[in-house]
């Protein structure tokens, strides 16, 4: 018996530094791991987003990018590789479906997945897990969830983005009135993939989320949101909501928030990670 064992030991010595390289590189990964957690906490920074960039998009695709999404034009060329490789990444990780006989078109998945991947691009995580369907509709549709009418809305039971195609439209060509359905129902996910994850961008995103709603207490602030008048009213309906419509404002019109309600616009910016294209 002992010297069956030894025979069989003999044979799979070979694996032997297989099996430690394997070793050594989870030890490796491990330490990795920590590192980047340590780094992102203390510095509130991510150490990398994107390692490798590889897919691309048509030429077509291209020219809908520079031609009509205007956020695309602001970053550098090193930048929109890497856009454009998030997009690319978006658009073949999800289904895009249309109802009421609306076909599909590539201007229509360009734009969405460049809407999504905009206010990701801060993130190391940017493919939305929650997010399986993008189904669109020609223009606002009615919802069993409350027998109304919607532009949009996100459904994570259905894993689902449900996006009016015509309101979405007026959302990204007007790029300065604060009102952008795409950002809006987009954030709605995110919203929801922070609470449910634990990774550096959950983690980094909940804790700007606190302190965006610790400020909201303060009084001083309370009074300056009633003169002011600056944000919309539906951005008072809860605290998601008015995280949404944040976000509207802050990619719209940084300028104007930031003169407006600095330390607001200080977290929003932490929270999506925005190092880029002037924000």
């Amino acid at each position: 018996m002992i010297a069956f064992l030894q025979g069989h030991t003999q044979e799979y010595a070979w694996l032997a530094p297989y099996a430690l390289g394997l070793i050594g590189f989870w030890v490796l990964y491990m330490f990795f791991q920590l590192y980047e957690s340590w780094y992102a906490n203390r510095s509130d920074r991510l150490l990398y987003r994107d390692l490798w960039i590889y897919r691309t998009l048509s030429r077509k695709q291209k020219n809908i990018l520079s031609q009509e999404f205007h956020f695309y034009n602001l970053l550098s060329s090193k930048e929109q590789r890497r856009f454009e490789h998030r997009v690319a990444t978006f658009i073949k990780d999800k289904e895009f479906i249309g109802r009421d006989n609306l076909v599909i078109t590539d201007q229509m998945k360009v734009l969405i997945a460049a809407m999504g991947c905009m206010l990701t691009f801060g993130r190391k995580h940017y493919i939305y897990r929650l997010v399986d369907y993008v189904l669109i509709y020609p223009k606002a549709f009615y919802s069993t969830a409350n027998d109304a009418y919607h532009k949009g809305e996100f459904n994570p039971r259905e894993r689902a983005l449900v996006l009016s195609w015509e309101d979405f439209v007026y959302g990204y060509r007007i790029t300065d009135d604060n009102l952008n359905l795409g950002i809006h129902e987009f954030m709605h996910a995110l919203q929801l993939d922070a609470k449910q994850s634990t990774d550096i961008d959950a983690l980094r995103f909940e804790r700007q989320f606190q302190k965006i709603l610790r400020r909201l207490t303060d009084q001083d602030l309370k009074e300056k949101l009633d003169q002011v008048k600056y944000f919309r009213a539906y951005a008072f309906t809860n605290q998601f909501e008015f995280m949404a419509v944040l976000a509207e404002y802050f990619i719209e019109s940084p300028k104007d928030f930031k003169t407006h309600f600095p330390q607001l616009y200080s977290y929003k910016k932490r929270l999506l990670n925005f190092d880029f294209a002037g924000y």
